[in-house]
Protein backbone atom coordinates (compact mmCIF):
# COMPACT_ATOMS: atom_id res chain seq x y z
CA UNK A 1 0.00 0.00 0.00
CA UNK A 2 1.25 3.45 -0.85
CA UNK A 3 2.55 5.36 2.20
CA UNK A 4 0.62 8.49 1.24
CA UNK A 5 -2.66 6.57 1.11
CA UNK A 6 -1.89 4.95 4.47
CA UNK A 7 -1.15 8.37 5.94
CA UNK A 8 -4.41 9.83 4.64
CA UNK A 9 -6.40 6.92 6.04
CA UNK A 10 -4.93 7.25 9.53
CA UNK A 11 -4.83 11.03 9.83
CA UNK A 12 -8.38 11.90 8.90
CA UNK A 13 -10.65 14.29 10.77
CA UNK A 14 -11.94 11.58 13.09
CA UNK A 15 -8.46 10.64 14.27
CA UNK A 16 -7.64 14.30 14.79
CA UNK A 17 -10.71 14.53 17.00
CA UNK A 18 -9.49 11.51 18.98
CA UNK A 19 -6.13 13.22 19.52
CA UNK A 20 -7.96 16.38 20.59
CA UNK A 21 -9.94 14.37 23.14
CA UNK A 22 -6.76 12.96 24.64
CA UNK A 23 -5.17 16.41 24.83
CA UNK A 24 -8.23 17.96 26.48
CA UNK A 25 -8.37 15.09 28.97
CA UNK A 26 -4.68 15.61 29.73
CA UNK A 27 -5.21 19.33 30.35
CA UNK A 28 -8.09 18.63 32.72
CA UNK A 29 -5.96 16.12 34.59
CA UNK A 30 -3.09 18.60 34.68
CA UNK A 31 -5.25 21.23 36.40
CA UNK A 32 -6.28 18.73 39.07
CA UNK A 33 -2.65 17.68 39.49
CA UNK A 34 -1.46 21.27 39.88
CA UNK A 35 -3.69 21.68 42.93
CA UNK A 36 -2.29 18.48 44.44
CA UNK A 37 1.30 19.51 43.66
CA UNK A 38 0.78 22.90 45.33
CA UNK A 39 -0.15 21.05 48.50
CA UNK A 40 2.99 18.86 48.30
CA UNK A 41 1.02 15.65 47.81
CA UNK A 42 2.19 12.27 46.56
CA UNK A 43 0.92 12.65 42.98
CA UNK A 44 1.26 15.90 41.09
CA UNK A 45 0.82 17.43 37.66
CA UNK A 46 2.56 14.76 35.57
CA UNK A 47 0.84 11.81 37.22
CA UNK A 48 -2.65 13.26 36.81
CA UNK A 49 -1.86 14.32 33.24
CA UNK A 50 -0.71 10.82 32.26
CA UNK A 51 -3.67 9.14 34.02
CA UNK A 52 -6.20 11.36 32.21
CA UNK A 53 -4.51 10.84 28.83
CA UNK A 54 -4.33 7.09 29.37
CA UNK A 55 -7.96 6.84 30.40
CA UNK A 56 -9.06 8.87 27.37
CA UNK A 57 -6.94 6.74 25.06
CA UNK A 58 -8.37 3.48 26.43
CA UNK A 59 -11.89 4.89 26.16
CA UNK A 60 -11.35 5.85 22.51
CA UNK A 61 -9.96 2.38 21.79
CA UNK A 62 -12.90 0.77 23.57
CA UNK A 63 -15.45 2.72 21.53
CA UNK A 64 -13.91 2.87 18.07
CA UNK A 65 -11.10 0.34 17.64
CA UNK A 66 -13.20 -2.70 16.71
CA UNK A 67 -15.40 -1.42 13.90
CA UNK A 68 -13.18 -3.21 11.39
CA UNK A 69 -13.87 -6.53 13.14
CA UNK A 70 -17.61 -5.95 12.92
CA UNK A 71 -17.36 -4.88 9.26
CA UNK A 72 -15.16 -7.87 8.39
CA UNK A 73 -17.62 -10.24 10.02
CA UNK A 74 -20.54 -8.63 8.22
CA UNK A 75 -18.76 -9.01 4.88
CA UNK A 76 -18.32 -12.72 5.54
CA UNK A 77 -21.88 -13.20 6.71
CA UNK A 78 -21.17 -13.37 10.44
CA UNK A 79 -23.07 -11.46 13.10
CA UNK A 80 -20.23 -10.10 15.25
CA UNK A 81 -21.30 -8.56 18.55
CA UNK A 82 -18.91 -6.73 20.85
CA UNK A 83 -19.21 -5.14 24.28
CA UNK A 84 -17.53 -1.71 23.94
CA UNK A 85 -17.61 -1.17 27.70
CA UNK A 86 -15.44 -4.19 28.49
CA UNK A 87 -12.12 -2.51 27.68
CA UNK A 88 -13.15 0.72 29.41
CA UNK A 89 -14.15 -1.16 32.57
CA UNK A 90 -10.54 -2.21 33.11
CA UNK A 91 -9.58 1.42 33.74
CA UNK A 92 -11.33 1.52 37.12
CA UNK A 93 -9.62 -1.64 38.39
CA UNK A 94 -6.23 -0.57 37.03
CA UNK A 95 -6.44 2.86 38.63
CA UNK A 96 -7.31 1.15 41.91
CA UNK A 97 -3.82 -0.35 42.11
CA UNK A 98 -2.23 3.02 41.34
CA UNK A 99 -4.31 4.76 43.99
CA UNK A 100 -3.57 2.11 46.60
CA UNK A 101 0.12 2.84 46.23
CA UNK A 102 -0.45 6.42 47.39
CA UNK A 103 -2.16 5.56 50.67
CA UNK A 104 0.07 5.32 53.73
CA UNK A 105 -0.60 4.73 57.42
CA UNK A 106 1.82 6.33 59.83
CA UNK A 107 1.20 6.36 63.57
CA UNK A 108 -2.53 5.82 63.16
CA UNK A 109 -2.72 8.62 60.61
CA UNK A 110 -3.88 7.86 57.08
CA UNK A 111 -2.23 9.83 54.28
CA UNK A 112 -2.97 9.98 50.58
CA UNK A 113 -6.69 9.15 50.53
CA UNK A 114 -7.68 12.42 48.85
CA UNK A 115 -4.89 12.12 46.29
CA UNK A 116 -5.87 8.51 45.52
CA UNK A 117 -9.49 9.58 45.11
CA UNK A 118 -8.32 12.40 42.84
CA UNK A 119 -6.42 9.95 40.64
CA UNK A 120 -9.52 7.76 40.40
CA UNK A 121 -11.72 10.76 39.54
CA UNK A 122 -9.15 12.00 37.01
CA UNK A 123 -9.41 8.68 35.21
CA UNK A 124 -13.18 9.17 35.09
CA UNK A 125 -12.67 12.63 33.59
CA UNK A 126 -10.40 11.12 30.96
CA UNK A 127 -12.98 8.44 30.18
CA UNK A 128 -15.74 11.01 29.77
CA UNK A 129 -13.72 13.17 27.38
CA UNK A 130 -12.43 10.10 25.55
CA UNK A 131 -16.05 9.13 24.96
CA UNK A 132 -16.73 12.58 23.48
CA UNK A 133 -18.62 13.89 26.52
CA UNK A 134 -16.67 17.13 26.68
CA UNK A 135 -19.13 19.13 28.78
CA UNK A 136 -19.39 16.38 31.38
CA UNK A 137 -15.61 15.91 31.65
CA UNK A 138 -14.79 19.62 31.85
CA UNK A 139 -17.61 20.24 34.32
CA UNK A 140 -16.33 17.40 36.52
CA UNK A 141 -12.87 18.99 36.43
CA UNK A 142 -14.26 22.33 37.61
CA UNK A 143 -16.27 20.62 40.37
CA UNK A 144 -13.21 18.71 41.64
CA UNK A 145 -11.03 21.84 41.63
CA UNK A 146 -13.67 23.92 43.42
CA UNK A 147 -14.15 21.19 46.01
CA UNK A 148 -10.41 20.88 46.64
CA UNK A 149 -10.00 24.62 47.16
CA UNK A 150 -13.19 25.29 49.09
CA UNK A 151 -12.98 22.30 51.43
CA UNK A 152 -9.48 23.33 52.49
CA UNK A 153 -10.83 26.64 53.78
CA UNK A 154 -11.34 26.98 57.51
CA UNK A 155 -14.89 28.26 57.84
CA UNK A 156 -14.61 28.51 61.61
CA UNK A 157 -12.02 31.29 61.50
CA UNK A 158 -12.31 34.68 59.85
CA UNK A 159 -8.55 35.03 59.56
CA UNK A 160 -6.93 33.56 56.48
CA UNK A 161 -4.21 30.95 56.65
CA UNK A 162 -1.24 30.07 54.46
CA UNK A 163 0.17 26.58 53.99
CA UNK A 164 3.85 26.54 55.02
CA UNK A 165 6.54 23.90 55.24
CA UNK A 166 8.53 24.13 58.48
CA UNK A 167 11.76 22.10 58.57
CA UNK A 168 13.43 21.37 61.91
CA UNK A 169 16.78 19.57 61.80
CA UNK A 170 18.92 17.65 64.28
CA UNK A 171 16.32 17.12 67.02
CA UNK A 172 17.26 14.83 69.90
CA UNK A 173 14.08 15.05 72.02
CA UNK A 174 12.01 11.87 71.87
CA UNK A 175 8.55 13.47 72.14
CA UNK A 176 9.32 16.55 70.06
CA UNK A 177 6.65 15.85 67.41
CA UNK A 178 3.76 15.41 69.83
CA UNK A 179 4.92 18.38 71.91
CA UNK A 180 5.18 20.74 68.92
CA UNK A 181 1.91 19.51 67.40
CA UNK A 182 0.11 20.32 70.65
CA UNK A 183 1.98 23.62 71.00
CA UNK A 184 1.05 24.70 67.48
CA UNK A 185 -2.57 23.73 68.08
CA UNK A 186 -2.72 25.86 71.23
CA UNK A 187 -1.39 28.82 69.25
CA UNK A 188 -3.92 28.55 66.41
CA UNK A 189 -1.63 26.73 63.96
CA UNK A 190 -3.10 23.67 62.27
CA UNK A 191 -0.64 20.86 61.51
CA UNK A 192 -1.70 19.17 58.27
CA UNK A 193 1.06 16.56 58.14
CA UNK A 194 4.44 15.63 59.61
CA UNK A 195 7.29 13.63 58.12
CA UNK A 196 10.34 12.38 60.06
CA UNK A 197 13.79 11.30 58.85
CA UNK A 198 16.18 9.68 61.32
CA UNK A 199 19.93 10.26 61.07
CA UNK A 200 21.58 6.83 61.27
CA UNK A 201 24.86 8.25 62.60
CA UNK A 202 23.67 10.62 65.33
CA UNK A 203 20.27 9.10 66.06
CA UNK A 204 18.69 12.56 65.86
CA UNK A 205 15.68 13.32 63.70
CA UNK A 206 14.79 15.87 61.03
CA UNK A 207 11.14 16.93 61.09
CA UNK A 208 9.06 18.50 58.32
CA UNK A 209 5.81 20.10 59.50
CA UNK A 210 3.13 21.07 56.96
CA UNK A 211 1.28 23.81 58.81
CA UNK A 212 -1.51 26.31 58.16
CA UNK A 213 -0.05 29.58 59.37
CA UNK A 214 -2.70 32.22 60.31
CA UNK A 215 -2.11 35.88 59.58
CA UNK A 216 -1.58 36.76 63.25
CA UNK A 217 1.40 34.39 63.48
CA UNK A 218 4.58 35.28 61.59
CA UNK A 219 7.09 32.90 60.07
CA UNK A 220 9.69 34.16 62.56
CA UNK A 221 7.39 33.19 65.43
CA UNK A 222 7.06 29.64 64.08
CA UNK A 223 10.84 29.33 63.65
CA UNK A 224 11.46 30.66 67.18
CA UNK A 225 8.95 28.25 68.71
CA UNK A 226 10.38 25.30 66.79
CA UNK A 227 13.94 26.02 67.93
CA UNK A 228 16.93 23.96 66.79
CA UNK A 229 18.03 24.47 63.18
CA UNK A 230 14.71 25.57 61.68
CA UNK A 231 13.61 27.04 58.39
CA UNK A 232 10.25 27.74 56.79
CA UNK A 233 9.03 28.16 53.22
CA UNK A 234 5.80 28.45 51.33
CA UNK A 235 4.29 25.34 49.78
CA UNK A 236 3.28 27.30 46.62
Amino acid sequence: MDFKILLEQNFNLQNLEFILRILIAGLCGMFVGMERKNRSKEAGTRTHFVVACGAALIMVISKYAFFDVIQSGANEGFDVRLDPSRVASTIASGIGFLGAGMIFIYRNTIKGLTTAAGIWTTSGIGMAIGAGMYVLGITATVIVLCAQFLLHLNFHKAKSVKLKILTVEDVSEERYQSYMTEFFKNNGISVQDVSVVRNAETGNRDYTFYIDLPENVSEDDAITWAGHNSSIKSSF
